[in-house]
């Protein structure tokens, strides 16, 4: 890979920064950290103060979760990064990052003991500070997995000490010892639900049950009646299921598109029902739809993940809905729509780079549209833009997409259940029937890395992922 880097000397400000404000936008990198509370919840709220005082946030890396150093009789850290804009010189900076930390009650008690939140500058452009209160390029970065990683993930070709600029981030990452135990990121679902670890190789595999409240989905259409839902709902708990994705509107090729409010009075009823339920309280629920008012409906009446199976390209709004809303999405890959997508599935450049290159876009999109990186699940889309031979090239090297520069560390989702391409392998015409064939898919999915299996035989799958994790995940 090219390294692209600056060559010309660091601009030194005045080994202070104690300048004010400056014309001109300024870019800088904060490392994000929390081992107090709701660790996530700190971390997103300090980016939403930063961004109420003028402190843009641009881009963040994933959230890591990482041992703590130094004082090591504490919680387990959340830390991050994020690329900021702002007018400030490094010491005012510094001086908002410390109002927003005690905003937010910091108290610092023991030095680098815990804390409901810190908020360090690590890079401000090229410059370097050496004042009493600031060292600028943070002294710490060189010897810090847990700032390393996400930086590596921002800025990997930047160097960071100008008597060394053939150096870079990734270099330094490189250099450091192999630990133990591997770092992972760290994906939010909602407060009942374990996080996702992507990168952890002994994580468990969550199982999504699918939920279509619709009278025309390819393989259940018109079977989840209001009389049976109930049942229906206890079923996929019982069976295993740790998340339900509802859906209103079939993606099928051919089935008719119904109104915006057709599709709220279909799902909003289903949500309200499953968080009405004792034995669902610790389930997460998705709303699966391509349309941003049915997503704000959907969360408004408790949803906590948003899937839209064309990653915000059907809706012009919905990725800056995403980003307003702040819950998990997940950015499926998909070209054109659910009636020209079977027809779009030439790929030149070979299957898994193209499905890697167009998810950077949407991944780009999303967060150009203010969605946190660490908010992110991904899905190749098996069956969307993509037919026969090639979703089980999608099966065969998934391991490849995870490891796609740019999207390592994500957690994805795979969603092969009883659909046509299993169908003309086995034999078995009838979706309903497609049990066996989806239980490979499922265990394919598992070995190859999958976070997330969606499903329609909840009960069958759950013992299949069982399986698959004792085989695999260990």
């Amino acid at each position: 890979m090219d390294r692209q880097f600056s060559t010309s000397p660091p601009r030194d400000a005045g080994s202070c920064g104690c300048g004010g404000r400056r014309p001109g936008k300024r870019t800088a990198y904060i490392a994000l950290g929390s081992n107090v509370g709701d660790r996530v919840s700190m971390i997103e709220q300090a980016c939403k103060e930063m961004d109420s005082r003028g402190i843009t946030v641009k881009r963040t890396s994933s959230l890591w979760e990482t041992e703590p150093m130094y004082v090591l009789d504490q919680d387990r850290f959340v830390n991050g990064a994020c690329e900021v804009e702002t007018d400030l010189d490094p010491l005012p900076l510094l001086d908002e990052l410390q109002d927003i930390e005690k905003s937010m009650g910091r108290r610092k008690l023991i030095d680098k003991g815990p804390r409901n939140i810190d908020l360090d500058i690590l890079l401000y452009e090229d410059e370097r500070v050496d004042h009493e209160r600031l060292k600028i390029p943070h002294i710490g970065i060189p010897e810090r997995e847990f700032v390393l990683r996400p930086l590596a993930e921002l800025i990997p070709h930047k160097s960071i000490d100008p008597s060394k600029p053939w150096k870079l981030i990734q270099d330094y990452l490189n250099e450091l010892p192999h630990a133990h135990e591997p770092l992972s990121t760290l994906t939010p679902i909602c407060a009942s639900v374990v996080p996702l670890n992507a990168l952890k190789a002994t994580r468990k595999t969550q199982l999504m049950a699918i939920l279509n409240i619709t009278p025309d989905s390819f393989s259940d259409g018109g079977i989840h009646t209001p009389d049976s839902l109930r049942d229906t709902v206890l079923t996929f708990v019982r069976g295993g299921a740790t998340m339900l994705d509802v859906g209103g509107q079939s993606t099928a090729p051919g089935k008719i598109e119904v109104s915006t409010q057709e599709e709220i009075d279909r799902v909003l009823p289903v949500i309200e029902l499953i968080r009405s339920l004792p034995e669902t309280c610790d389930v997460a629920i998705s709303v699966d739809t391509y349309r941003a008012s049915v997503a704000e409906a959907a969360v408004k009446a408790g949803a906590d993940i948003i899937n839209d199976v064309s990653a915000g390209l059907m809706d012009p709004v919905m990725l800056s809905t995403m980003a307003r809303l702040g819950k998990t999405v997940c950015l499926m890959h998909m070209r054109g729509n659910p009636s020209t997508m079977s027809k779009l599935n030439d790929y030149p450049d070979g299957l898994i780079p193209s499905i890697a290159r167009e998810l950077l876009e949407r991944v780009a999109a999303a967060e150009a549209a203010g969605v946190r990186r660490w908010r992110i699940i991904l899905d190749p889309g098996l069956g969307f833009a993509k037919i026969g031979e090639q979703n089980l090239q999608v099966l065969r090297h998934f391991d490849e997409l995870r490891s796609w520069p740019g999207l390592e560390g994500l957690p994805w989702l795979l969603g092969s259940s009883r659909k046509s391409f299993i169908g003309k392998i086995t034999g078995v015409p009838k979706p309903m029937d497609r049990v066996f064939g989806t239980a490979a898919t499922v265990a394919a999915a598992v070995q190859g890395g999958a976070d997330i299996v969606r499903v329609h035989d909840v009960v069958e799958m759950g013992q299949v992922i069982k399986m698959a994790d004792a085989i695999w995940r260990y």
